[in-house]
């Protein structure tokens, strides 16, 4: 999980790059980079740390061009050195640099093709490099100092039939302008949109999801489909072109669940709603299950829950308090890279209000629960605060499965639903009782007549891939490379500050 955004302007777009990567900082927390297309240069910082952390006034006056795009990373292998901090730039051809969210579930197989037929050089163990170089190798096949649209969407064609997997990608091709696409799968958001410029020309601004464009004043034209490409050339001309053959749209449905912001609409559909129906689906169960239920009142744990647990609490005809007060100089625990620093960071984030819970049979409402350490901590909170009883509810199925599509919960047996029962998952993080919801009503939840998507990615509920290429070979390959165990075991990297670097052509 990470955030592009790129932004073809009509003046200087390093600080709405900037405002963009702030908006979508919940999906990445390790790294940020810019870089921007300053006449026959580009321009680029990129370092570990939050946005804000990252580039300084001396950064930003640097970051010089009217194009550019940005990236906030979070590791799905680790705790990042800044070397893999996103984008990425190689010199043939032309001068490219990109960004992009997701994984590839043939990095390896990609990887021996790079150096043994494409002759290309790697640096980094990064897919993002491995999917660099397949585009920069598919655009240097036309062995021209310009190419055109056609050819641009041509190479893109040649990307989807050699990558397979999750990704969302933004490119800028220097001499040429910026591209992005989707794989024909859409199971990691990207979306675009326009503004006028100052001067009556339209900008064009490309993005992981929709509060950045809102955020800065564009007008969301819609989800860049399945396999499709976009194209705005350095006239400011926008081409869109399909560039796949039967594609299906299956959006990860983890999207809806916690990885975005409630604001945020994704493929025609509200997150903000889609969450409101998860809880009312939720408390129908619950009704159905326990009708007579002795719940006192119902607590969300913050954020992602919010929307849930109130129309929960509507449908349950219970009081909706706060319980949890959250520090909001704390990252999302989900996403901090090792399993030691998410444990110690939960108690630091949350901190209990107890009269809420004093001699009350309380309802936690959680978007899922993945590892369990954040639920146990918390229901153990609640306890010290005086709750009578603790309940505990999930907006989700339980997560059984690993993602290999740029989640962070490669390895199985990190899962707490792994290989239990639900009883035994509630026995685990010490509730009283568990409740979690149904996997056809989270699917029709997220569903919505105002979308054509019929289909999404529930791999990590369902165990289904729908790439159709992840072997159990694959997967145990993966947990060994992605456990917090093999994390742990990582060198640590310099992360000494850089300045701008300056790539110059012509």
């Amino acid at each position: 999980m990470c955030a592009i955004v790129g932004l073809f302007g009509q003046s200087p777009v390093n600080q709405a790059i900037y405002d963009a990567l702030t908006v979508m900082q919940h999906r990445g927390q390790d790294a940020a980079g810019i870089v921007t297309l300053d006449g026959n240069k580009l321009c680029m910082r990129k370092n570990n740390g939050l946005v804000r952390d990252v580039f300084r006034t001396r950064h930003m006056f640097g970051l010089r061009g009217n194009i550019g795009l940005g990236h906030v990373r979070y590791p799905t292998a680790g705790c990042a050195s800044s070397e893999e901090a996103q984008p990425f730039y190689v010199n043939s051809p032309f001068g490219i640099t990109l960004a992009h969210n997701g994984n590839l579930t043939n990095a390896g197989v990609l990887r021996e093709e790079i150096r043994s037929q494409d002759h290309r050089h790697l640096n980094t163990n990064s897919d993002t490099e491995v999917l660099l170089n397949v585009f920069a190798h598919e655009l240097d096949k036309f062995g021209k100092r310009s190419i055109t649209p056609d050819e641009i969407f041509t190479a893109i064609s040649e990307v989807h039939k050699r990558c397979k997997g999750g990704y969302a990608v933004i490119s800028l091709i220097m001499g040429h302008g910026l591209v992005a696409f989707r794989d024909p799968h859409s199971i990691r958001p990207l979306v675009f949109g326009k503004r006028q410029g100052t001067n009556g020309e339209f900008e064009y601004m490309v993005a992981s999801e929709s509060v950045a464009l809102d955020s800065l004043g564009f007008e969301l034209i819609r989800d860049v489909g399945p396999g499709e490409g976009v194209y705005i050339d350095l006239q400011g001309n926008l081409h869109v072109q399909s560039c796949a053959v039967n594609t299906v749209a299956t959006p990860c449905i983890f999207e809806y669940v916690y990885l975005a912001r409630p604001d945020s609409v994704i493929d025609n559909i509200s997150v903000y709603k889609a969450r409101l129906r998860m809880g009312q689906k939720l408390g129908e169960k619950i009704l159905r299950e326990r009708p007579e239920h002795d719940i006192d009142v119902v607590i969300p744990i913050p954020d992602t829950s919010r929307t849930s647990a109130l129309e929960l609490a509507n449908v349950l005809n219970v009081t909706l308090r706060e319980g949890f007060i959250k520090n909001r100089y704390i990252g999302r625990t989900f996403i901090m890279p090792g399993q030691g620093m998410r444990k110690r960071s939960i108690r630091r984030k949350l901190n209990a209000i107890d009269l809420e819970f004093k001699d009350k049979n309380v309802l936690l409402v959680d978007d899922s629960i993945v590892r369990g350490n954040t639920s146990e901590q918390i229901i153990q909170m609640a306890r010290e605060a005086g709750a009578k009883n603790v309940y505990f509810a999930s907006a989700a199925p339980p997560v059984r499965h690993p993602n290999v599509y740029g989640i962070d919960m490669p390895a199985a047996k990190e899962l707490v639903a792994f290989d239990r029962t639900e009883q035994e998952i509630c026995d685990e993080i010490g509730a009283d009782w568990l409740i979690y919801q149904d996997l056809p009503d989270l699917i029709d939840a997220v569903s919505h007549y105002s979308s054509d998507i019929s289909q999404f990615d529930t791999s990590c509920f369902s165990g289904e891939y729908i790439t159709g290429d992840v072997t159990s070979d694959y997967l145990i390959a993966l947990e060994s490379s992605r456990s917090d165990a093999a994390k742990q075991q990582q060198d640590e990297h310099d992360d000494d500050e850089e300045e701008v670097k300056t790539y110059s052509f012509g």
